[in-house]
């Protein structure tokens, strides 16, 4: 029985249903009171960035007002910006990351 109640369940499935998940950008944003030198530590913490990308990041922030960090899932970006955001206030800096829509 449980075999026959597994084929309708999978019969009455619309398979177009099924969507790619929305994907979200992080953006470091500017301030001045952090470090530079910290900024570019979280970014290859937090990001896995080397250090001449986290650098180039970095510098991009400061003379934009935000750089892009990189593309996530909704549930990974948003637990991304937790981490930065936790991370730079145990550190005692006012450091924001945050997301939008890509």
């Amino acid at each position: 029985m449980k075999n026959g109640v597994d084929k309708e369940y999978f019969s009455n499935l619309d398979h177009n249903e099924l969507k790619e998940p929305l994907l979200f950008q992080i953006f470091v944003v500017n301030d001045d009171f952090t470090p530079m030198e910290f900024v570019v530590n979280t970014l290859e913490m937090h990001f896995y960035m080397d250090r001449k990308q986290a650098t180039d990041t970095m510098f991009e922030a400061h003379i934009s007002g935000r750089a892009l960090c990189g593309i996530f899932s909704k549930d990974f970006a948003e637990s991304k910006v937790s981490q930065v955001v936790e991370h730079a206030r145990i550190n005692e800096h006012p450091l924001i990351c945050s997301m939008e829509a890509a």
